[in-house]
């Protein structure tokens, strides 16, 4: 193991999208297990510190993995296609299009079936966004391709949030 391999290379897990849940957790209680500081306590406090550092990593890299916005960013930016989303924000303008009609729904909801129905409704864009990425990264190893389709479900992220805070201000 070295500190500066990729997520994937850490945790013995191919280069993949679509990853096996229970392995990837089994990876994570492996590496924890290996690089706990408390194993190290007897070595001196440069070995626990260094332990210290390995077990961040690995946590890092757990939370990454785990996530599958944060996954598909990690592989674009390993296919060469980094999502850059400070800099890059360009969208299609029927996504856009369909961004604004998603606010103005949530604005004029009324009640919380009305929000929750919304939110339904984007979890399967969500879903099959998703599945557009995977089928990029996996089938096609299309890093350029996911990378556009990342930044989008990076918005379709941030109004999933939105729409939990209407909810929780709803009461629910």
């Amino acid at each position: 193991m070295k500190l500066d391999d990729d997520d994937f290379t850490l945790f013995g897990l191919p280069r993949r999208f679509a990853l096996d849940r229970a392995q990837l957790d089994a990876s994570w209680r492996a590496l924890q297990n290996r690089v706990h500081p408390d194993k190290f306590a007897a070595e001196g406090a440069a070995a626990q510190r260094l332990a210290m550092q390995w077990a961040v990593r690995v946590n890092e890299a757990y939370q990454r993995l785990r996530d599958p916005l944060k996954r598909a960013a990690l592989l674009c930016e390993l296919g060469g296609a980094p999502i850059q989303a400070e800099n890059n924000t360009a969208m299609p303008p029927a996504f856009l299009m369909q961004q604004m009609e998603w606010r103005e729904t949530l604005e004029d909801a009324e009640g919380v079936q009305a929000v929750q129905a919304l939110d339904e409704s984007i979890a399967r864009e969500e879903a099959a966004l998703f599945e557009h990425v995977r089928q990029a990264l996996d089938e096609r190893h299309d890093a350029a391709a996911a990378s556009s389709v990342v930044r989008a479900l990076m918005f379709v992220a941030r109004f999933r949030s939105d729409i939990d805070h209407r909810l929780e201000a709803l009461g629910q």
